[in-house]
């Protein structure tokens, strides 16, 4: 069992329990999965650059994405239903646990003058969204290596019915969010 996982069983779910006052365990919100998605727009003109970043997105979540093809053709940008544009990953079970204890405590850290996640970046459903702006500051991404520098979205997705208790639940992950008002 990964330690963050071990955090959550023994810690947090027990203060969840009692700051929200929930009568049965089974309602204290935990973690469902983790969606990461990359979106490789310029796999229209270049497919290379797809096969760059199902690589990237396999070396950081240690699991093969899937490809997401188009929904609609959008004559602007040359796309035709179903072309292949980028690609995604979902987690669960301890590799989700394991690719989030890296999120929060070695990559996070490494972004370039970090002051925290966005607080308010909850859908009001529970889940969260973190927009990060290059693959680099994972670990296993060789710098030298790296065609391009691509952006990614890493949806949270938790069983919180508010977003007040998913915050609760990221932040006692050790989710690092911003400090509102300085």
């Amino acid at each position: 069992m990964n330690r963050l996982e071990e955090k959550y069983k023994e810690t947090i779910k027990p203060a969840l329990i009692k700051e929200f006052g929930y009568t049965s365990s089974m309602e204290a919100p935990k973690l469902e999965k983790v969606v990461i998605n990359f979106g490789v727009g310029d796999a229209i003109t270049n497919p290379k650059l797809l096969e760059e970043a199902v690589s990237e997105l396999t070396q950081i979540s240690g699991q093969k994405p899937v490809i997401t093809k188009a929904k609609k053709s959008i004559a602007n940008f040359k796309l035709r239903e179903g072309m292949a544009i980028g690609c995604k990953v979902t987690l669960r079970g301890t590799r989700m646990y394991d690719f989030l204890d890296k999120l929060i405590n070695v990559s996070l850290p490494r972004v370039r003058d970090f002051h925290g996640v966005s607080g308010t970046a909850f859908d009001g459903r529970g889940n969260y969204t973190l927009g990060v702006r290059e693959q680099l500051i994972f670990p296993e991404i060789n710098f030298d290596k790296v065609g391009k520098i691509r952006g990614m979205d890493i949806v949270i997705v938790t069983s919180a019915k508010t977003n007040k208790e998913a915050y609760a639940l990221l932040e006692q992950l050790g989710m690092p969010f911003a400090k509102v008002g300085g």
